[in-house]
């Protein structure tokens, strides 16, 4: 790791979620030598069937493969073989088909607690990644070679200073990175809260992904083992608190009215949490030696599944850029990597951002125009096509790991 591999790395990771933890292990693959600094320590947490989850698209699933990950995850992972999307009260609906994309599903629905614990065991298995936990970082300073952190925790392993020749921000929406160095973000609040949990439907969901778009907001339901499904059902942040006090029944009954019969009569519901949303997109992609990943780059609206996956591909670029770098941090870096996020970036922030608008308006001559959008995206191949190529993870500038989903990084110079 060097000469002062206690104090002095190439790269300091700063967050240790889902994007930063990804980041790490890729970085482990090559020569590089890295610290992760993450503030709390992971909850442990027991399989269930209402557990959360989160769903990957094609890109995302190359880029784990690349990883090494993919065969660990598999177990878990249950395949979208077909999304299904829908308005309440209009029969238009657009049909995406893995048949459709050429690939052998059009995304994967896993449990946050397995993606989560295969990383951390991945993170920490591989010998190369230092980690300082819990610990957060109280300060930086940018010189010509190196950006000085002063890292506060509650040990003293944990309140020192660290040298890195590039800090990666991936510590989320409200990044204390980002806060830091002064650095702005534009926020929207949408006044909605996701509810999220699952449920049981009577008939088999043959690896269907539903949205069902309704005047409050989207219904998602997502295929999970033994035919249940996870649940995201977007709500206006007023009636929040009532519809989290409904009960089982009443719950089921009110979500059967919005969604409808597709998947039979809703037997079972499983436990459930409110999110609100938000939409926060930094002001910058870098800062002097300063990169920012995941949600600290942009947090965006669920209702296309998009956040993680496009974190991912942030991750994915660190890696392939800074893999062969004699200096990670270096300015032409930087700027190499705002330029190849930054269509990907804009293209799905838009396109997350028009959905919710464009679905949460009542206006009824909008609402006809909705349908037959709806309709023509069933029929015109080229518009389906950008739609399916953009959300299966390849609508920008792709990063290598997700084109191949080989390993190219353990050859970094």
């Amino acid at each position: 790791m060097g000469p002062d591999s206690d104090s002095r790395f190439d790269v300091a990771i700063v967050g240790g979620g889902l994007v930063g933890a990804s980041l790490a292990v890729a970085l482990a693959r090559s020569n590089k030598s890295v610290v992760l600094i993450e503030s709390t320590l992971p909850p442990a947490s027991s399989p269930s069937w209402d557990e959360r989850t989160i769903a990957i698209n094609a890109a995302s699933r190359r880029i784990l493969a690349g990883l090494g990950l993919w065969a660990r995850l598999e177990p878990d992972a249950e395949p979208i073989l077909s999304t299904h999307i829908s308005e309440r009260g209009m029969f238009g609906v657009a049909r995406f088909t893995a048949e459709d994309a050429g690939e052998p599903a059009l995304g994967y629905n896993i449990p946050l607690r397995a993606i989560g614990a295969v990383l951390q065991q991945a993170v920490q298995s591989t010998g190369e990644v230092r980690m300082v936990c819990p610990a957060t970082v109280r300060g930086l300073s940018a010189g010509p070679r190196q950006i000085e952190l002063q890292i506060g925790g509650e040990t003293a392993e944990s309140r020192r200073k660290i040298e890195a020749s590039l800090v990666v921000a991936a510590d989320g929406a409200h990044s204390a990175v980002r806060l830091l160095l002064g650095i702005g973000a534009e926020q929207l609040d949408y006044g909605q809260v996701a509810i999220v949990g699952a449920v049981r439907p009577e008939r088999p969901h043959r690896g269907v992904a539903y949205e069902r778009f309704t005047p409050d907001g989207p219904i998602a339901l997502l295929p999970r083992p033994q035919d249940r499904c996870a649940l995201v059902w977007t709500v206006p942040t007023a009636t929040t608190a009532e519809i989290l006090g409904w009960n089982d029944p009443e719950f089921l009954l009110r979500l059967q009215d919005r969604f409808g019969y597709r998947l039979g009569r809703f037997l079972e519901a499983g436990r459930r949490q409110g999110y609100p949303l938000r939409r926060v997109m930094s002001d910058a992609l870098t800062a002097p030696r300063v990169i920012f990943a995941g949600n600290a780059a942009q947090a965006l609206h669920p209702v296309a599944a998009q956040g993680f996956n496009l974190g991912l591909r942030d991750a994915a670029t660190v890696a392939e850029l800074v893999a062969g770098a004699a200096d990670p941090g270096a300015t032409e870096l930087l700027a190499e990597y705002a330029a190849r996020r930054r269509q990907d970036r804009e293209q799905v922030a838009s396109f997350t951002d028009q959905l919710v608008r464009l679905f949460s308006n009542a206006i009824p001559g909008l609402r006809s125009a909705r349908h037959l959008g709806l309709l023509a995206l069933d029929v015109w191949p080229a518009a389906k096509q950008e739609v399916l190529r953009r959300n299966l993870g390849f609508g920008g500038v792709t990063p290598e790991l997700a084109r191949s989903g080989i390993d190219i990084l353990r050859t970094g110079g």
